[in-house]
């Protein structure tokens, strides 16, 4: 019986030396019971400002608290790691890498929401989860949700997050029965996480809400500056490969 850990952390920053202060999870068995995590974790890294202002956790909030480790949620997360598993969480690289830090070595099968998100709906013009939220209207029936597992809903609060992403996670199921009905949604998902994004339109810079493939054809140089000087995530990296290419 498969189990689907769905998960989030904040953390001291976004850099190599930073390290996770908050989990967030809900693990859910295939009968619909849940387990909710909402653990502080202490850290020898001092929490960076910039990541103060987005999660509001503060150094006496994380004062004696576990190790990241040591928490409730670690421990279960390390048990429950086979394949037969799936660890889910919004834009996964980045918690992966938090938690490869940790001691974490991954057998879960994985699903990245933000990835799957920008398959399934790509008329969406961004892909946050907070965006998402809205967009989609989870919002109005999260306090529900919140409600049945004791859950206090915050913006980039860790948990909060984790109850939104559950609550897309039926809506990506539902769609992913709608666009591929001979398959497994939940593999599906799975499959599509492997599968990098082409993007269509430039979300930032020089030439945001511009079409890739018509600024390929128009300034070639400068998105061969963009993929040697940027830091650009794999789907940009694979579209820009790609027009480039042609």
């Amino acid at each position: 019986m498969p189990y689907y850990v769905l998960f989030d952390t904040e953390t001291t920053g976004n850099q190599e030396e930073d390290r996770v202060i908050q989990f967030g999870a809900m693990i859910v068995d295939q009968k619909g019971k849940v387990e909710a995590f909402d653990e502080f974790c202490s850290s020898d890294i001092e929490i960076k400002l910039e990541a103060m202002e987005v999660h509001n956790i503060t150094p006496d909030l994380i004062e004696g608290k576990p190790k990241a480790n040591e928490t409730n949620f670690y421990k279960r997360l390390e048990e429950l790691n086979s394949n037969e598993n799936y660890l889910i969480a919004h834009n996964i690289s980045f918690d992966m890498g938090m938690i490869k830090k940790e001691g974490f070595v991954n057998q879960y099968q994985i699903i990245d929401t933000l990835r799957c998100a920008k398959h399934l709906f790509p008329e969406l013009p961004y892909h946050r989860l907070q965006y998402i939220r809205y967009a989609l209207e989870l919002y109005k029936v999260e306090e529900i949700e919140a409600a049945k597992h004791n859950i206090t809903i915050k913006a980039h609060d860790a948990i909060g997050d984790v109850l939104v992403m559950k609550l897309f996670l039926t809506k990506l199921v539902s769609k992913c029965r709608e666009i591929y009905p001979d398959y497994n949604p939940i593999e599906k998902l799975v499959d599509l996480t492997k599968t990098p994004v082409f993007i269509k339109t430039f979300k930032f810079g020089k030439y945001k809400g511009k079409d890739v493939e018509t600024v390929a054809k128009e300034d070639p140089s400068y998105l061969n500056w963009m993929r040697t000087s940027m830091e650009l995530d794999e789907d940009l990296k694979y579209t820009l490969d790609k027009v480039l290419k042609s």
